[in-house]
């Protein structure tokens, strides 16, 4: 029986297979690779505390497509627990490893049988649309997610490109089949503001979806385009139909009917954008232009398999070959790209930039990952280290200060110190030099320099006292060991001024 409770780090992972571990700078070529994939277990994490997310993305991806369950407390961060049995529907973007709830973006349900939404019973077995399921008719790999929905008979399976998710349902005979788009339902702490659908024509649908919690202002643009002409749409805001083509409240759904004959297939194409519907549907035409859901789901696969690669292990045991690419699969679901195929991205200002010198990412929980994940992205990611550089910097010059723990366009604040610090000086003291170093020093000196966070008793006192601020003692700490990293900045730039200060 496979053990589910076990959340390896990467770390503990190469403590055994340090001696057997070999990492490949030059790019290997695609008849040289091993299928690594087949190591991965997308399960590992998601039960106990683990909080994993368990769906299909690509490496660093804006999407993460997977199964969204009933909220039962801490341990239902990621959306998906392994010690549940009921899924309510399939959302577009999900946290990984987090210990707050909090995304679930675009929540799609395909049902059969008289779909209408009653006041609070989404989770209603009942009177809902959400349905059990078993593991035992689940499949989940890198880039692939299926499961049977047991109430329907409806087999689900999901992939995924950058910035658009891929749906492929597999129906009974039915002339009563739906697949329904909720813009109310989130993960955790996150409540939907206002959302919006409408009806483009009989295979488009769009809208938009604004929520607080966490992110405090998360704003996300979709387009949904089905490979199967809808014979109706009833739009709702959450119990009451909205007449016409087009709605606007807090909980917006949308059912879409259609007639479907025994294992007939309908395709959905869901592309999302931090920026507007049009945006949305310009990322679902440049990655995926077609209906071979295939041909998406093997890229996917391929992708993986091409960073997995990267580490090349030779062990004779497989559980532990098995841990180590887990846990290394793990460290490439964020940061997650935050910008559409254009360049076009939000600020944390709330204002649209354009860029395409750079990937803007999300997703920066950094006080959990300058320790050791980012020393590893310069190692195993030189590529997409100053994407994560200049991204920081961009925060900064929106913000005012460095990301704490930036989260789609917002700042959370959340883990003691300014843990940006050391990701940006272990890049430029490594060598890479694709940013601006003297903007790098002048977001420290501006980052420290701010009186909330202890930091005006620290420049003060040299100290935060214990009644002045809670985690009184990590936060100096951090910030000790940060404007260490602040001063070996300086120093390999030649500040000797700021380096001394």
């Amino acid at each position: 029986m496979r053990k589910k409770n076990i959340v390896p780090t990467l770390f503990s992972a190469l403590l055994f297979c340090v001696s057997c571990v070999q990492s490949h700078k030059e790019p290997l070529k695609p008849d040289t690779l091993n299928h690594l994939t087949d190591y991965v277990d997308p399960y590992i994490g998601s039960s106990f505390h683990g909080h994993v997310f368990v769906g299909a993305n690509v490496p660093f991806g804006a999407v993460q497509l997977g199964p969204t369950q009933l909220s039962e407390g801490w341990d239902w961060c990621s959306g998906y627990h392994y010690s549940d049995s009921v899924i309510i529907g399939f959302s577009h973007t999900h946290l990984s490893g987090t210990g707050i709830g909090e995304l679930g973006d675009i929540l799609v349900m395909p049902t059969t049988g008289n779909t209408k939404p009653k006041k609070g019973k989404i989770r209603d077995l009942a009177d809902g649309y959400s349905s059990l399921f078993s593991h035992e008719d689940e499949k989940v790999k890198p880039g692939f997610y299926s499961v049977n929905l047991k109430r329907y008979n409806i087999k689900a399976e999901l992939t995924a490109s950058e910035r658009v998710g891929f749906h492929r349902y597999t129906f009974p005979q039915s002339n009563d089949a739906h697949i329904v788009i909720d813009l109310k339902e989130g993960i955790g702490w996150d409540n939907a503001t206002d959302t919006h659908l409408e009806q483009i024509n009989d295979t488009t649908l769009v809208g938009y979806r604004y929520s607080t919690g966490w992110a405090l202002d998360q704003r996300i643009f979709f387009a949904a385009i089905f490979s199967k002409p809808i014979q109706s749409v009833t739009l709702y805001n959450d119990t009451i139909p909205q007449p016409g083509r087009t709605a606007t409240g807090k909980r917006i759904k949308a059912i879409t009917n259609f007639k479907v004959n025994n294992n007939e297939q309908i395709l959905l194409k869901v592309g999302i954008s931090p920026v507007s519907i049009s945006n949305a549907l310009q990322n679902i035409k440049t990655e995926i232009p077609h209906w071979n859901f295939e041909r998406i789901a093997a890229e996917a696969d391929s992708l993986w398999n091409k960073e997995l690669n990267k580490v090349q292990v030779d062990i004779n045991d497989d559980a532990r070959k098995k841990i180590f690419y887990t846990s290394l699969y793990h460290t490439m679901v964020a940061p997650s790209i935050f910008n559409d195929h254009n360049g076009d991205y939000l600020g944390t200002d709330k204002k649209v930039y354009h860029d395409t010198t750079f990937t803007n990412l999300t997703t920066f929980s950094l006080w959990d990952t300058y320790r050791s994940t980012h020393s590893l992205y310069t190692i195993l990611q030189p590529e997409r280290v100053n994407n994560m550089v200049n991204s920081l910097l961009a925060i900064y010059k929106q913000q005012g200060k460095l990301p704490v723990w930036h989260l789609m366009g917002n700042e959370t604040n959340t883990m003691p110190g300014n843990s940006a610090f050391p990701v940006i000086a272990d890049a430029y003291i490594k060598g890479f030099d694709g940013f601006d170093a003297k903007l790098a020093l002048e977001a420290m000196k501006a980052s420290v320099l701010r009186d909330d966070r202890g930091l005006k008793s620290v420049r003060e006192q040299g100290y935060i006292s214990a009644d002045a601020e809670v985690e009184s003692v990590a936060k100096g700490l951090e910030y000790s060991i940060d404007d260490w990293c602040a001063a070996q900045l300086a120093k390999k730039a030649g500040n000797e001024e700021e380096y001394n200060y």
